[in-house]
């Protein structure tokens, strides 16, 4: 088949031409958060500067074509600490002296992060909502908020990270978790948010072999725990309030050029577009690590996906007529009508980011938007 012109405009996300929300962060913002933890700036200077870069980055977006807008999340460290230590004395990070086989230099395996948990998870206000007005306030597009999903702590630590300081009950544990991704996703509806991206990347690496051993070596059966994170999941979807359109993005690990898994969707396929309540997902399909389409014959026909074609990771653009290629081959799965197309993943998912110049990237944004526009007739 030929892949053509889609013929409905999209009104609500996902929009035809996305991206995952993190960003390069300027070199300027990275010198100020340093005198910052020097104590040779105030955080009114910090937060002065964290302003600068996002209304820089709004621009970007703006000129770029693209319907929505994040702040490029130039407020955090990484994707998925800044929430977290919100909701508690919680931790997620990669330890020192730990990369993994092939890590240095970039393009390898580097190590998972580990969780620790020191306190009951606890939501005492709210973490985006000041960033959602920020955005609201500055540009006429949509906000898009992103969040790290409610299994990431979980995740890289199972019931020994949960059981080791704070909790004696890992039930408490998810219904703390609920409660405060719940509470969270209100607070940013009440604001007039619309549009929320869960990164919830464990999914993706339940078909690593590597992956599986090692959840196994602590205690957890992989495909057990795929049921456990849809259902906890599958709480917070349905707590959450109707107006927000809620995404959710998997990857295989993004940190400095690095990944953290390999493998295929295919075990996970059938109940992550199934049993999974999620209307839409971002997929990492930027290289052979994430095997082929096959695995979206299980994506039922009221679903989106969001086609991750092109790399955050490296310097090299992708060739136009390759990309038109690979959709029509994910075409012989899901319509086009119900595909998008992004990069894999942020190209920031911690502030140091990855080895990519900020030319690369409005270079990869650009194709983004303009693949779609050749595609779709719109972005």
């Amino acid at each position: 088949m030929n892949v053509q012109l889609g013929t409905r405009t999209r009104k609500q996300p996902p929009f035809r031409a996305e991206h995952i929300g993190s960003l390069l962060r300027p070199a300027a913002l990275l010198e100020q958060r340093a005198r910052f933890a020097r104590s040779e700036i105030s955080q009114s200077d910090l937060t002065a500067a964290e302003n600068t870069a996002i209304s820089e980055a709004i621009a970007l977006q703006q000129r770029l074509g693209l319907r929505f807008v994040t702040d490029g999340e130039f407020r955090r460290r990484s994707y998925h600490s800044f929430f977290y230590q919100q909701l508690g004395d919680l931790s997620i990070d990669t330890l020192a002296g730990t990369d993994a086989k092939g890590a240095q230099g970039g393009g390898g395996r580097g190590a998972q992060p580990v969780a620790v948990i020191r306190s009951r998870v606890h939501w005492t206000h709210p973490i985006n909502v000041d960033d959602f007005n920020f955005l609201k306030n500055k540009t006429t597009l949509l906000p898009k908020i992103t969040i790290p999903g409610p299994c990431a702590l979980h995740f890289r630590g199972g019931n020994a990270a949960v059981l080791a300081h704070a909790y004696r009950d890992v039930d408490q544990f998810w219904n703390d978790t609920v409660e405060a991704f719940s509470k969270e996703l209100s607070a940013l509806a009440q604001a007039g948010c619309r549009y929320v991206q869960i990164d919830e990347t464990a999914f993706a690496k339940f078909g690593d072999p590597d992956v599986q051993t090692a959840l196994a070596a602590r205690g957890d059966d992989w495909s057990k725990l795929i049921d456990v994170y849809i259902v906890i999941t599958n709480r917070v979807l349905r707590a959450a309030p109707k107006s927000l359109h809620i995404g959710m993005h998997l990857c295989r690990g993004n940190r400095g050029g690095h990944w953290h898994a390999e493998g295929s969707y295919e075990e996970v396929a059938e109940r992550l577009f199934n049993a999974l309540e999620i209307p839409f997902y971002f997929l990492e399909y930027d290289s052979p690590r994430a095997g082929n389409f096959t695995p979206l014959r299980f994506v039922p026909k009221h679903k989106s996906i969001v086609l991750g074609l092109i790399s955050s990771k490296t310097s090299t653009l992708e060739d136009k007529a390759t990309l038109r290629v690979r959709i029509e081959d994910a075409c012989r799965h899901v319509s086009l009508d119900r595909l998008a197309v992004s990069p894999q993943c942020g190209f920031a998912s911690v502030d140091t980011g990855n080895p990519v110049t900020p030319q690369v990237q409005e270079a990869k944004l650009r194709l983004v938007v303009e693949l779609a526009r050749d595609i779709w007739g719109e972005a």
